[in-house]
């Protein structure tokens, strides 16, 4: 699967399908941090993913409006 990391930004491939939270377990990322898309939909931790795939993992940022 081709992996499209942010913040920085970079891309990786990985081989052989897994559960997405074992892909982030692999490449040292805090599931509570990311989010994780493949084609448009956000993906849960047990979703699975393969060698087809394209997923982008993107840190989670939140914030609120000024006074």
């Amino acid at each position: 699967m081709r992996v499209k990391l942010r913040n920085p930004d970079r891309e990786l491939e990985l081989a052989g399908r897994r559960e997405v939270r074992d892909v982030l377990l692999e490449l040292g990322i805090d599931p509570d941090t990311v989010l994780v898309i493949r084609d448009r939909e956000l993906l849960t931790r047990d979703e699975r993913v393969g060698n087809e795939d394209r997923i982008e993992i993107r840190p989670v940022i939140s914030g609120g409006s000024g006074p």
